[in-house]
């Protein structure tokens, strides 16, 4: 009997109209997704927390409440904190960029909307999420440091016996960088390694996600090094 194809659920979120309808159309002419959606900030989080969705795509620019203070709350609540967020926006602003990425986002789309190009890493966002995830990060489950400890089946980062909370791509990431301890990584390797590599990401994306990282180690931060011209180092010493 042949397997049944999973069919996953995701939230689509803009104020435009025009856009929700197209994205739905487009993505459920596929037949991997189903789609619902909302229309504000309030209306999405009411749904993610309800539909638990497998994705979010979250328009940035909308009245009141907009997608970066959406993707702020749902990262805090523990129905949603783990539904990875591809954000969309009009405005090409690095700032943008990079406070998206702070909050957690898994991907960031400029407008106008491309349906080939939003189906294609709505793709590669679910397949890293559900589809591989034994293939995310090739290394032990736990990983211990001096007072530095992490556990990939309980998602925990200890240090100095307190747990610290990493959200899920600053997790892997800590939990490679230590897992290779040593060794030089280059961006290259990193983004492969944790965004995968049919999906497109800035080298910006590593070093936000490093100084993330190194603001949370506390005293550990040191070992968290930059190696010019050639990546980063989690050192041995």
């Amino acid at each position: 009997m042949a397997k049944k194809k999973m069919v996953y659920k995701i939230l689509v979120v803009d104020d435009e109209k025009d856009i929700v309808d197209i994205l739905k159309y487009n993505l459920e002419k596929e037949n991997e997704f189903t789609v619902i959606t909302a229309s504000d900030g309030k209306e999405a989080i009411d749904k993610a927390v309800y539909e638990k969705p497998n994705l979010i795509l979250l328009d940035i620019m909308m009245p009141e409440l907009n997608g970066f203070e959406v993707c702020k709350r749902l990262k805090t609540y523990p129905e949603t904190t783990k539904i990875p967020v591809i954000f969309l926006t009009a405005k090409e602003n690095e700032i943008d960029e990079i406070i998206g990425l702070e909050l957690g986002a898994d991907d960031y789309i400029q407008k106008p909307i491309s349906p080939r190009k939003v189906i294609a890493r709505v793709k590669s966002v679910i397949r890293r999420t559900y589809s591989e995830p034994d293939q995310m990060i090739k290394t032990d489950g736990y990983v211990k440091f001096r007072k530095l400890e992490i556990d990939t089946i309980a998602h925990c980062v200890k240090i100095n016996d307190e747990e610290v909370f990493f959200p899920k791509k600053e997790f892997q990431l800590l939990h490679f960088l230590l897992s290779n301890r040593g060794k030089v990584l280059s961006r290259e390797v990193l983004l492969n390694q944790i965004w995968g590599e049919n999906i497109y990401v800035v080298d910006r994306t590593i070093d936000v996600h490093i100084a993330k990282v190194r603001e949370k180690l506390g005293e550990y931060s040191v070992y968290l090094e930059t190696i010019k011209g050639l990546g980063y180092r989690f050192n041995n010493d």
